[in-house]
């Protein structure tokens, strides 16, 4: 793959500091476009090595503002558009804020790409927008159902990205991860809470639902998803998932952490932590057939073993006390 002028929004969170650093060592020429903030933090991208961090133009705006969206997109031949509010629950809370981060940020990013002549975008969605399965496992030619002011921020986004392409034939695709996790991600994901809560030494701790199933795909796979996307041919006006094919409840994966921690848990239902009754989403299982025919991509951590793998990797991130200190194990981070 040769060299790209690459803009990654959303690049100081989770995903997006992965997907960056991994662009730096590859070559690509990388601008970050980080949230600004007065602390001058880079988010996730702090942590970088040091080498990588020399390598980045790191561009702080907001997404929700269009001239400044506009300049960091200026002489980019690629836009990874990562940029979101993403947690369910504060979107109960705040619902206002999603829209302008996730529909009309998404829409200012659709405008620069268009007029300033971009030669591809890719716009990340997201499993939730599917709401509850209807059938499993769900392609993408599965009804979407928003139901969370979160999931509906997102297929409102989604829609604004596939008419762009229908409309003025921008080049974009959305790439439709299942349910990520890794190290770095928040607390505010099931994975991190359950293992910030036993690494601090809780034996009995709080979740909600645990009847729930997800299709979690590690960090590594859905980078490197991001990455095939860039160059796959004739991907334009495409919505493609990038799911396990695997799928487990949450109860079954607060065991299978306690397994690779070493330790037992028992499980208190905290209500807090439940999501309304017609809210909850009961089952993800993702359908990867379209993004191993179109971008040559499949999970490395596919199936059962490659979820436990990914765990382990996942978890010795976070026995680092640099990195478990960074968390709230006895709060509930919404």
């Amino acid at each position: 793959m040769s060299p790209r002028k690459i803009l990654v929004t959303g690049a100081d969170g989770f995903i997006g500091s992965h997907l960056t650093e991994a662009l730096v060592r590859a070559g690509h020429d990388v601008r970050a476009f980080v949230y600004y903030n007065s602390f001058n933090s880079w988010g996730w991208l702090d942590a970088a090595e040091a080498e990588v961090k020399r390598s980045l133009d790191v561009f702080a705006g907001d997404i929700r503002d269009p001239h400044g969206v506009r300049e960091a997109v200026k002489g980019r031949e690629v836009v990874l558009h990562l940029a979101a509010l993403i947690a369910i629950p504060f979107s109960y809370h705040s619902p206002a804020a999603y829209v302008d981060t996730n529909i009309t940020g998404t829409l200012n990013v659709l405008q620069a790409v268009r007029d300033l002549g971009v030669g591809r975008m890719i716009h990340t969605s997201t499993s939730e927008v599917y709401g509850t399965a209807r059938f499993v496992p769900i392609t993408e030619d599965h009804p979407l159902s928003g139901q969370s002011p979160y999931s509906a921020t997102k297929i409102g986004a989604d829609q604004m990205a596939e008419s762009f392409w229908r409309s003025f034939a921008t080049p974009v695709a959305t790439l439709r991860p299942f349910n990520t996790f890794g190290p770095r991600q928040s607390a505010r994901a099931v994975i991190p809470t359950i293992i910030t809560q036993l690494l601090a030494g809780m034996r009995r701790i709080k979740l909600g639902a645990v009847r729930p199933t997800r299709d979690f795909n590690y960090v590594a796979d859905t980078v490197r998803a991001f990455i095939a996307a860039m160059d796959a041919p004739g991907i334009e006006g495409e919505v493609i998932n990038a799911a396990s094919n695997f799928e487990i409840s949450v109860g079954d994966t607060a065991l299978a952490i306690a397994k690779v921690i070493g330790c037992e848990l028992e499980i208190e239902t905290d209500d807090i932590r439940l999501r309304p009754d017609k809210s909850e989403v009961e089952r993800l299982w993702g359908d990867n057939a379209k993004a191993a025919r179109l971008l040559g991509w499949q999970p490395a951590y596919g199936g059962g073993e490659g979820f436990e793998r990914a765990l382990a990797e996942t978890i010795e991130w976070f026995r680092n006390p640099g990195n478990l200190g960074r968390y709230k194990a006895d709060r509930y981070n919404i």
